[in-house]
């Protein structure tokens, strides 16, 4: 057990090595995605693990997507980069929407969490779209918490969101989670919007007792209505 215990420090301290510290300040700098992650997943020492995800449209209060981890299912840290971008497919309309909300349930370990922070920023094609930059603040130790933010959407010109159309996964972000001036996490995102209407589908609620690493959500998760 000891000896296990010395080679997990030792290879988080070659990660640490791996990944220079970054500030909030810098990433708010960024003007296009970074190449690779500026952290390692052994970096969320506070325990943090994300579960339920709703999205909706502010105005109406349609729910947009809703997805929720099977109970009883613990996820498996993992190492691979691959399982920290996630990949959306939203219907174009969505790009239309002046403001959706966001609610997220997390639950944070043993040690309490200070100023904890998330920086999120999109581009297309390398350009810088949008940013946002939410602060929670404090979450006791071994707490449940729900985190809801509120996203105003940039107004596009009808030109830029077929461009978007006409690319997919060319529509990126980053998100960045810091406790104080630390970075614990770094996900990535990318996007494709397709012709399909909004006013065309209706919601469908799933869980994801597959997904290995409680990250994010990948799948808007809408079918067709029977007309």
């Amino acid at each position: 057990y000891q000896r296990r215990v010395h080679g997990d420090m030792k290879k988080t301290m070659l990660e640490d090595h791996k990944y220079p510290a970054v500030t909030p300040a810098e990433v708010l700098k960024y003007t296009k995605p970074t190449p690779g992650f500026l952290c390692p997943v052994t970096a969320n020492e506070f325990g943090i693990s994300f579960g339920k995800f709703v999205i909706r449209n502010v105005s109406t209060n349609l729910i947009l997507l809703n997805i929720e981890p099977e109970e009883g299912v613990i996820p498996d840290p993992i190492e691979d980069d691959e399982a920290r971008t996630i990949r959306y497919s939203f219907p174009k309309d969505l790009l239309k929407i002046s403001q959706i909300g966001t609610s997220v349930e997390f639950k944070v370990g043993p040690k309490e969490v200070k100023d904890f922070r998330m920086i999120e920023r999109h581009y297309f094609k390398d350009k810088l779209i949008r940013s946002y930059d939410f602060i929670f603040g404090f979450c006791i130790p071994s707490s449940k918490n729900t985190w809801e933010v509120i996203y105003s959407l940039p107004e596009l010109k009808d030109s830029e969101i077929e461009e978007m159309v006409k690319h997919p996964f060319e529509t990126k972000s980053d998100s960045f989670y810091f406790v104080g001036p630390k970075l614990i996490m770094h996900h990535k995102a990318e996007y494709e919007y397709t012709n399909q209407s909004l006013h065309t589908l209706s919601l469908i609620h799933i869980s994801e007792p597959t997904r290995r690493y409680a990250i994010s959500y990948a799948v808007f998760c809408l079918k067709k209505k029977n007309i």
